[in-house]
């Protein structure tokens, strides 16, 4: 029997479904109907059917399979109508699956599909993960620009011409070919990391703090892209990354409040999942070809080792961060290794090197500065530092976290 819901609040549960399926809706109606742009109406048109129908029927068994039928019959009748109007045959071509067989050994996935459509190197590098995350984790164009930190329509935009890319340059929706592959691979990786953070953390006011949904998705999507490339030691280190910090989850939260790792109940941690993420890293160590994904796991790898926070080995997980900024420097890289530079230096020589860093519109950069204040006892520069950091929280799982450490200062 459908699901029954109370028509007084329909909104939680579509959006909740929709979040969860708009990548796999989106996936296969844009591979049925190679037309992004048709995918996402015929999403939204089916979205705004379910708005009518499922307060007073509920909610179906299967809300995904339930849109894509929905939203594919959607796409024919507008293909019928063009083919009145226009004279040609798109609802036969539609009707009619005849997409050409994927090549031996490739994991038949729509999202996964799409995941390399995004990220074909004829759509600009800016673009591609922008898109990706838009059609993969149903994210807003305002929670990508945040994320991007760029103003909304300049995202608005890019997500515009990549889509445009796409059909002008008739980029097909599959999985490349194993020799066109390396040469998506960091795109498709970072595309893949940004879904699953977005689950980790939701970026938007509205959002969870944390998308069990998404977080879920990201790691599927390593998994298959890990069948593809298994010799690939990045793919493995993406998998592991995420892998260990989602063994985290369940210590992730205090009711409404985000708990940071070094305040967390261990005893709470996935144990399965560590052991994974330790195996996975020690895979890559044998390889022998470090890169950020392996070096930012084997970081996850020493804080899940220890048993306490105190016990943490601060000067590996710096040498580690050192190796990191070697071979892909970055501000953002910078920030992080002042983590574990105030813990084997103190805060003092952490400070200094955050004051340098050119990223006073990045909201950990305010963040991690208050808590190095805090520990120097420069309290009203703390304050000031807090407050800045909450006025740029996004997410109300943080924010009651900077809120509450506000709080301690007096």
């Amino acid at each position: 029997m459908p699901e029954r819901v109370d028509p007084a609040v329909p909104a939680a549960r579509l959006t909740e479904v929709f979040r969860a399926e708009h990548g796999r809706v989106v996936a296969a109606l844009a591979r049925r109907f190679g037309d992004l742009d048709l995918a996402e109406d015929c999403v939204s048109e089916a979205l705004v059917v379910a708005v009518e129908k499922w307060p007073v029927d509920g909610v179906p068994p299967n809300p995904g399979a339930w849109l894509t039928s929905v939203a594919g019959n959607k796409g024919l009748d507008r293909l019928r109508r063009e083919a009145k109007r226009d004279g040609k045959h798109a609802e036969a071509l539609m009707i009619v699956d005849d997409t050409p067989p994927e090549p031996t050994g490739v994991v038949q996935d729509d999202r996964l599909r799409l995941v390399f459509t995004c990220c074909h190197p004829a759509i600009a590098p800016q673009n591609r993960v922008a898109l990706a995350l838009r059609l993969l984790g149903g994210l807003t164009v305002a929670e990508i620009a945040r994320a991007f930190l760029v103003p909304e329509a300049t995202m608005a935009q890019r997500i515009t011409r990549a889509k445009a890319k796409i059909k002008q340059a008739r980029i097909p929706f599959r999985v490349p070919t194993p020799e066109d592959l390396p040469e998506r691979l960091g795109t498709v990786l970072s595309s893949i990391y940004l879904v699953f953070n977005e689950g980790y953390l939701g970026s938007s006011p509205e959002a969870d703090a944390i998308r069990d949904d998404l977080c879920a998705e990201a790691i599927r999507l390593a998994r298959l892209t890990r069948e593809l490339l298994p010799d690939e030691p990045e793919v493995t280190g993406l998998l592991a990354l995420m892998v260990l910090t989602d063994a985290r989850r369940p210590a992730r939260l205090d009711g409404e409040r985000i708990v940071t790792l070094g305040d967390q109940d261990r005893s709470r941690w996935d144990r399965a999942r560590v052991a994974e993420g330790h195996a996975l890293v020690r895979e890559c160590l044998a390889i022998g070809r470090p890169g950020p994904f392996q070096l930012q796991a084997a970081i996850n790898a020493v804080h899940t080792d220890a048993p306490t926070a105190a016990a943490t080995d601060w000067s590996q997980v710096l040498a580690l961060y050192d190796q990191w900024a070697a071979i892909a420097p970055s501000p953002v890289v910078a920030l992080n290794r002042a983590v574990a530079l105030a813990e084997v230096e103190g805060p003092a020589a952490a400070l200094a090197v955050v004051d340098d860093l050119a990223l006073v519109d990045y909201q950990p950069w305010h963040a991690t500065r208050a808590d190095l204040l805090r520990r120097l006892d420069r309290l009203d520069d703390a304050r000031d530092a807090y407050a800045e950091a909450i006025s740029r929280a996004t997410n109300h799982a943080e924010r009651a976290w900077l809120e509450a450490r506000l709080a301690t200062l007096d």
